[in-house]
């Protein structure tokens, strides 16, 4: 097969086309393989195509040069969803559930259960379009609590506007921390790898970890207990108040947990006068600032972490809490339009 220097740069620039169709870039790639002397056995392997397809082209382009190379079917015109199919797979999505007994739709199934001209992928198009995502699942929890308003405005009172000459901590424990090892060494990052954990482990025991945090300062005061119980959550106001001037107004920011609600606690604030105790609305520990911080410590330290004893996962604890003091910060906590009543509605942020 012979060329002209014309028929073989356009040959050229249609095989190479970036932004051209790939079977037009491949048939030019084929002419130009057997103007080039290549055998048929050849140009399957290279081209990965049967006889017929050589056959079929290579006479086209001998009939009618470069103009033969063009498909003569086009291909059908491209499918057009309408209001009316987009409204249905809405309905189904949002509506109903499989048949089958799964609890969400897959593209696949919604589009075997419609039927008709709908594909998987006009299906995926119309849930990107409309944000649905069927396979995610989001849990939530709402407050029952009747003074939810009351005890909400006192506790964000205190973070935007706090009393003078007074200290403000969210306290909380971590309860359950377990002391894992690891049987098999951790293999390291490295380049194109990430760090790998055994599967395997050892169970050395729990530990508890009591924290306040300094909501005008960020600092937090850690102790660790092998229980939760109220004796420890006393023990633990009174390292708290022993750390700050006599007679110093300090407000306790707490869940309801039942071991901070205990006569030992009562008679503690009866002992000291200048301890207050704020407790958040039910189911609304998202108020407590010190989460947070349990967030962090828990991604930094426990969930990757490897203790060989509980006693070393007491000291890692704690020399974290002393480092992270070093370069604490506040919780910048805005309520978007304090002028509104705040319900359980209210929008709250955190920074």
């Amino acid at each position: 097969m012979r060329l002209t220097e014309s028929e073989r740069m356009e040959l050229q620039r249609q095989s190479s086309a970036r932004n051209g169709r790939a079977d037009s870039a491949r048939r030019a790639r084929l002419v130009l393989l057997l103007a080039d002397g290549f055998t048929w056995a050849e140009i399957r392997a290279k081209l990965d195509c049967p006889d017929s397809y050589i056959s079929r082209w290579s006479k086209r382009f001998e009939a009618e040069r470069l103009s033969g190379l063009f498909a003569r079917h086009a291909g059908r015109e491209r499918y057009k969803v309408t209001e009316k199919v987009e409204a249905r797979v809405l309905a189904w999505t949002t509506k109903r559930k499989p048949a089958d007994g799964s609890t969400q739709w897959s593209s696949r199934k919604l589009a075997a259960e419609l039927g008709g001209d709908i594909s998987h992928m006009t299906v995926a198009r119309i849930w990107a379009r409309h944000g649905l995502k069927p396979h995610r699942l989001e849990g939530y929890i709402a407050s029952n609590d009747p003074d939810f308003e009351a005890k909400a405005a006192d506790i964000i009172g205190l973070y935007l506007n706090p009393p003078q000459h007074a200290a403000v901590f969210c306290v909380d424990e971590k309860t359950a921390i377990q002391a894992l090892d690891r049987k098999d060494p951790v293999l390291p990052l490295s380049p194109g790898r990430a760090e790998r954990h055994g599967f395997e482990y050892f169970r050395h025991g729990t530990l508890s970890l009591y924290a306040a945090f300094n909501t005008k300062t960020g600092e937090v005061l850690g102790k660790t207990a092998e229980r939760h119980t109220s004796a420890e959550f006393v023990a633990f106001l009174t390292d708290l108040v022993a750390n700050h001037p006599a007679r110093k107004e300090i407000h306790v920011i707490a869940d309801n947990l039942s071991a901070h609600k205990t006569k030992r606690v009562d008679e503690f604030l009866a002992e000291h006068n200048n301890v207050h105790l704020h407790f958040t609305p039910t189911y609304s520990s998202w108020l407590n600032q010190v989460e947070l911080w349990f967030a962090k410590i828990e991604r930094d330290v426990i969930a990757r972490g490897v203790f060989t004893s509980v006693p070393d996962l007491k000291r890692k604890l704690m020399r974290y809490i002393r480092q992270y003091n070093r370069q604490a910060k506040p919780v910048k906590w805005k309520y978007f339009d304090p002028s509104r009543r705040i319900t359980p509605n209210s929008i709250v942020t955190v920074h």
